[in-house]
């Protein structure tokens, strides 16, 4: 535990907290003895609040389910125990409450499965425009990269995995392949309005809804 605890260790903050309470059973607690503990004891939750979603990230890094985890956790569930995991996590995406980080996660979910959805519906697009890019001759080291991270992932049967890496070769393309560069950029745009289009659905947003089915017409 670091100064944000009032300079105690976890050990000592749990034991000055455990003494003053021994003090006040035994009415010998005095009220700067209190407040001292009490304190202690806020800065203590608050480490302990951090160090929670610490270890589960770091549990999940190794590979340990959710379903282990529920357990630990005091929760009956996988989904409970992620449910958990995102109320206490910070946001890396800017949402303020846990119940936000929960609908914000679900959301994702839901667009990635909207987006692969369509990628598997329209696979040659992609597949087209991934065997183009990994065949460009010429290409600057940087481009080539990109390129050649665009072949490994057309080696997979799932069309899904071709859009992140083809989305990353625009900037690479723009200025020697503009055609093939404008094509890529229109898959990207239509992936991220397959998402947007089914966050304002959850959402409910009656205006976002509109203007998308206008945009259709």
């Amino acid at each position: 535990m670091n100064d944000s605890a009032g300079g105690y260790t976890a050990v000592e903050a749990l034991a000055l907290v455990q003494g003053t309470l021994t003090d006040t059973r035994a009415r010998s607690a005095t009220p700067a003895d209190l407040v001292a503990a009490l304190t202690v004891l806020r800065r203590l939750r608050e480490e302990l609040a951090d160090w929670e979603p610490a270890l589960i990230t770091a549990a999940r890094a190794q590979n340990v389910s959710w379903a282990a985890l529920a357990p630990a956790l005091g929760v009956t569930s996988r989904q409970a125990a992620e449910r958990r995991y995102l109320r206490l996590r910070p946001s890396d995406t800017g949402e303020r409450t846990g119940e936000q980080r929960v609908r914000a996660q679900r959301d994702k979910r839901t667009g990635d499965r909207a987006v692969a959805a369509w990628a598997r519906d329209n696979a040659a697009v992609p597949r087209q425009l991934a065997g183009q890019v990994s065949a460009l001759p010429g290409l600057p080291r940087r481009a080539q990269h990109q390129a050649n991270l665009v072949g490994q992932a057309l080696a997979d049967n799932d069309p899904t995995t071709l859009l992140s890496p083809l989305a990353d070769t625009h900037t690479h393309l723009t200025a020697n392949h503009a055609g093939l560069a404008a094509q890529i950029q229109a898959i990207t745009d239509q992936a991220t309005q397959i998402r947007h289009t089914t966050h304002s659905t959850r959402s409910g947003s009656p205006s976002t809804a509109e203007h998308q089915t206008n945009s259709r017409h």
